[in-house]
């Protein structure tokens, strides 16, 4: 039981069909069978491509009209912003019973947009890199910084050599510090 197979696996069954009559085919369809020269691979070459003609063609129609959409979108938008749309009950009613901070923060939101945004963070950058002009490092400390800079490239291997240009970097920094105090204090 169970050692042998329960099918044999040398015989290929095969089916004959035999007809009663003889089959005829016309001269025509013999000679455009003769005659044609696509087998089943450029055949089905031929219809991926159509396939694929189609559904670029189908892809690009439907690009166009997402286009036109975001572009029916992007309009009305803008003239939504153009356009400021009469407050309703409920906000003439909040308004009403709001202080008058809190309606000068609710203008200022409406009156904002996107340009006015942009333009007020080129204000803020320009300031703060005006800043950065104004506190310039004291002459001493930059040089001892770069003397100790120096050193640490020429003494890369062995840096515990450059601790004359630190103790000096450290005294300048200290003198820096008891300045800023004495300022703050007076």
């Amino acid at each position: 039981m169970g050692a042998g197979n329960s099918k044999p696996v040398n015989e290929i069954s095969q089916h004959i069909f035999s007809s009663d009559a003889p089959v005829r085919f016309s001269n025509e369809l013999v000679d455009s069978l003769q005659k044609n020269t696509q087998t089943d691979s450029t055949r089905s070459k031929q219809q991926e491509l159509q396939y694929q003609t189609r559904l670029t063609a189908e892809l690009e129609k439907l690009r166009d009209q997402e286009a036109q959409n975001l572009s029916k979108v992007s309009e009305t938008l803008s003239a939504e912003a153009e356009n400021p749309s009469e407050p309703t009950l409920a906000d003439k009613l909040s308004d009403a019973t709001s202080s008058s901070s809190t309606l000068a923060d609710k203008q200022k939101q409406k009156e904002m947009s996107r340009d006015s945004v942009t333009k007020e963070i080129e204000a803020l950058k320009k300031k703060l890199d005006e800043r950065k002009r104004l506190e310039q490092v004291d002459p001493r400390v930059n040089k001892a910084k770069e003397e100790v800079v120096a050193c640490l490239r020429v003494n890369d291997r062995r840096p515990l050599d450059c601790w004359k240009e630190v103790e000096n970097f450290r005294r300048e920094v200290g003198r820096l510090e008891k300045e800023f105090v004495e300022k703050t204090i007076r």
